[in-house]
Formats: structure tokens, C-alpha cells, sequence
């Protein structure tokens, strides 16, 4: 068939001969270099796909992070959103309730920690307390709702009085400032 196209052309036998290698150079590159060429595409788009698969789970990986840290956030945030009363009307009425007397409390001054925070502190005396009162007033203290630590804890026996204890208890209560930080300008 490939003699009667040449023949049809009009090419003479040398011609033919080079026309055949030619065919079969195109026949070898059609079987050949088409198939390697395809699969060097498609390897090629699959180091993509896999770029762009690990960077999807790297992403998918940070969100769970920051979906972490805005869950901390939000739990710092509800725990100071809930202000501390005045200590020492709140410290006198829990004393109260655990049927102790606070005999003298002090405020001492605001001291700041950092841009929005404040410590507040009180210290309270309490004498002639019983183990389990002061022990049930703690406990009162540290399950309050509001953002309040016992900072300082003194207990002296009294001499010659069983369970009669003098005790000195500091407490701080942090406020948050509502106030955002200030932002830097550019320049």
C-alpha cells in the first residue's frame, strides 16, 4: 500500500527508501514518545497533587490549632468577664458563713500585670479559728465564679487551745481592662 502512495507521488526508489524510514521513525514515535510524553504529564500533575494535598492537611491541621487557641482564649475571656466584688466584703461574708470572725482586713494598692490586668489584694486575720471552718472557708474562696486566688496563707497554732488556730489569709482578685491594647503605626 505504502509503494502504491510513493509510485502515486511519482518518487523514485531511493526517495521511497527515505520516505519508509520515515514512516517508521513516525510509527516509533507515535507508539513511543506520545505514551512517554503522556505519562510524564501525568507524574508530573501527581507531585502536584501531592503538593497540594500536604498543604491542604497542613492547613486543615492549623485550624484545629487556632479552633484550640480561640477555645482558650474564650475560656480566659468568660473567667474575667466575671468581675470580683470587693474583697473585703466578699472575704467577711464567706467568713461568716463558715461561722469564723475576721478580726481586722487590709486592701493593699492595685499592682498591674502587664496592659490588662489588675491584681487587687486583700489580707484578712481570723482568730481563734477551728481546722475544719478554715479549711470549708477556703474551699469557699477557690470555688467562687470569679477570677480570685488565696495568695498568702499563714496558720499559727494558739498554745494550750486544742483545733484554735490564729490565721492570716491574702487574697487577690484579677480584673481584666476592657480597654484593646494600643496598635503600632507604621513608619
Amino acid at each position: 500500500m505504502a509503494l502504491a502512495i510513493f509510485e502515486r507521488w511519482g518518487l523514485n526508489a531511493r526517495e521511497q527508501r527515505v520516505a519508509s524510514v520515515a514512516l517508521v521513525v513516525l510509527g516509533v514515535v507515535v507508539v513511543l514518545a506520545i505514551p512517554a510524553s503522556l505519562h510524564g504529564l501525568v507524574s508530573s500533575r501527581r507531585a502536584d497533587n501531592d503538593q497540594l494535598r500536604t498543604t491542604l492537611q497542613t492547613v486543615n491541621a492549623a485550624r484545629a490549632e487556632i479552633r484550640e487557641q480561640q477555645i482558650r482564649r474564650d475560656g480566659i475571656a468568660s473567667r474575667y468577664r466575671n468581675k470580683a466584688p470587693p474583697l473585703a466584703a466578699f472575704l467577711e461574708q464567706a467568713a461568716r458563713a463558715q461561722k469564723l470572725e475576721v478580726s481586722d482586713s487590709v486592701d493593699r494598692p492595685d499592682k498591674p500585670h502587664g496592659k490588662q490586668y489588675v491584681e487587687r489584694n486583700t489580707v484578712i486575720h481570723l482568730k481563734k479559728a477551728g481546722m475544719l471552718h478554715i479549711a470549708k472557708f477556703i474551699e469557699t474562696i477557690e470555688k467562687s465564679s470569679h477570677p480570685i486566688i488565696i495568695s498568702r496563707l499563714q496558720i499559727r497554732k494558739r498554745s494550750g487551745e486544742p483545733d484554735s488556730y490564729d490565721v492570716e489569709i491574702g487574697v487577690s482578685a484579677y480584673d481584666r481592662s476592657d480597654a484593646p491594647a494600643p496598635k503600632k503605626k507604621d513608619g
